[in-house]
């Protein structure tokens, strides 16, 4: 059986693909290489773009060269390579994304768990090797990181992704760019309207389709979208195995869960909650999103699609 995938610096893309639809007039786009995949924003033309270039690649940069488990060199790296179970000083971004992984563990019961890295190897899509853990054995304190045994790592692919585009937001707010949208490898945030007056409105893949096909367009207002799928990625056969590994049973996610799409405040809480709705399959993932009011919308194969807390308000079509 084949195994399908992409080289990344960060990790797999799922099939959460979203795209801004039809800029319209008075709109510029700038973008280019992130994570393995591409980063793309959305200003109104009277902004100045050609100065906020640097700024955004040294952001990504930075978190690249911090966080990417495929970077030998990287901070992250380096923790998952050491045996010390003394605190070891990381640079405070990573502990900050390393923090919210923690906290989105323990509010998920674990269906996100940022020590899944050896597990996710072990299927053939990441390149963390170590020894089985769970995300209680981590600590963080100010500036350092600290396991409780010598084989466990941490593996950030499912958060950093969106740490990242929070970044870029925040760097352009601070520029006095007031209205964005913001787009990291189809993971999205929006900041203000666009210059037409109107709400930013992003397509959805559709985790049908064997090319790119709108699955539904969204008007995220002023929150983030990110969306966690399979078809993507994965070994194709008779059977068709997620490159999605569910923590808590070791095993890939059903692939019955096509995708999950989820609104949230910052992009690094939708990354990492469309990542643990996946991980959780159909059954559960939906009681666990509606457990804690999230608003996300599941495409379940031959079952159409449930959505949760406030994402029906947010659908445009």
């Amino acid at each position: 059986m084949p195994i399908t995938r992409r080289a990344m610096t960060f990790g797999l893309l799922g099939t959460g693909v979203a795209l801004a639809v039809h800029a319209g007039q008075g709109v510029q786009t700038m973008g280019g290489p992130a994570f393995g995949s591409s980063w793309r924003i959305s200003l109104p033309n009277d902004v100045d773009a050609a100065p906020l270039r640097p700024g955004i690649e040294a952001i990504l940069a930075r978190v690249d060269a911090e966080m990417s488990p495929y970077r030998p060199a990287s901070d992250l790296s380096r923790f998952n390579r050491s045996s010390s179970a003394d605190w070891q000083p990381m640079p405070p971004a990573l502990c900050t994304v390393s923090a919210e992984a923690l906290a989105i563990a323990h509010l998920t019961d674990g269906a996100f768990d940022p020590t899944v890295g050896p597990t996710v190897a072990r299927f053939g899509f990441g390149p963390i090797q170590g020894g089985s853990g769970s995300y209680r054995n981590i600590s963080i304190a100010s500036g350092a990181l600290r396991k409780s045994n010598s084989g466990l790592t941490l593996d950030l692919c499912g958060i950093a992704k969106g740490y990242a585009i929070d970044r870029v937001a925040a760097f352009l707010t601070d520029a006095g760019v007031a209205n964005a949208l913001v787009e990291i490898g189809g993971e999205v945030r929006a900041l203000g309207r666009h210059p037409q007056g109107r709400n930013w409105q992003v397509a959805i893949a559709d985790p049908r389709a064997r090319s790119f096909a709108t699955y539904k367009i969204i008007q995220p207002g002023s929150l983030a979208l990110a969306t966690s799928g399979h078809a993507a990625n994965g070994v194709h056969g008779p059977l068709s195995t997620s490159h999605i590994i569910d923590p808590r049973t070791g095993r890939p996610a059903s692939t019955t869960l096509l995708s999950v799409s989820v609104l949230a405040p910052d992009a690094m809480q939708a990354d990492a909650l469309a990542t643990a709705l996946c991980a959780a399959g159909p059954d559960a993932g939906v009681d666990l999103a509606r457990r804690l009011d999230l608003a996300a919308l599941f495409a379940i194969d031959g079952a159409g699609d449930i959505a949760t807390g406030a994402f029906p308000k947010h659908v445009l079509v």
